[in-house]
């Protein structure tokens, strides 16, 4: 898959348009795969030592294509509280119990919004002026939140202002993922976190 992915030309120059698309990650994985070993044992082995075993995820699993390179954009299997780890390692800015994992301004960067997108890098965004940020805005996340959307809807919200982390598991088939009924649980949660006057 990346060789193929790798062999397509670009439409434009990097920088000038923005579309969502998977084999960016693929290519990416695939450099990653070269860089740590060449084998798919040398993926797991640095991802484990790299990131899942500091943060605490135990039960990650991933797909590969046939040259053992992680799909990278999808295929990342993982319990929702594995998921809810790598979120609130997004949530300290890449830091877990004071050892720094990611990059310091990692999170900052990825997050913020290409090209007048609603997607930064790996992550969409409600930063800037995109009509589906506007619109999330509007109905109720707050501005600095972020997320992860995998195949099905499966997703990972973090909302900084909240100090909160939300994964939404599940299948949905839906054309948008059901996004409005996230956009419902994610106002429910933080009006049910919001302290409860005394009479």
């Amino acid at each position: 898959m990346a060789a193929f992915a790798a062999s397509r030309r670009l439409k434009t120059k990097p920088g000038e348009r923005f579309d969502y698309a998977s084999p960016n990650t693929l290519l990416v994985a695939s450099i990653i795969r070269q860089k740590v070993g060449g084998s798919e044992t040398d993926v797991l082995n640095f991802a484990r030592r790299e990131l899942f075993d500091p943060v605490g995820m135990r039960g990650v699993v991933f797909e590969t294509d046939a040259a053992g390179t992680p799909i990278g954009s999808t295929r990342m299997l993982a319990p929702a509280r594995d998921w809810a780890r790598l979120g609130l390692l997004y949530l300290h800015d890449g830091v877990v119990d004071g050892r720094r994992i990611l990059p310091e301004g990692w999170v900052a960067w990825s997050t913020r919004p290409t090209l007048g997108s609603d997607y930064g890098a790996g992550l969409w965004t409600n930063a800037g002026d995109a009509p589906n940020a506007k619109g999330r805005v509007r109905a109720g996340m707050p501005r600095d939140a972020y997320f992860a959307s995998g195949r099905l809807g499966q997703r990972i919200y973090v909302l900084p202002s909240q100090d909160l982390v939300i994964v939404r598991m599940g299948a949905t088939w839906s054309p948008d993922f059901d996004i409005a009924g996230d956009l419902r649980l994610i106002r429910e949660t933080i009006a049910a976190l919001e302290p409860v006057p005394r009479p």
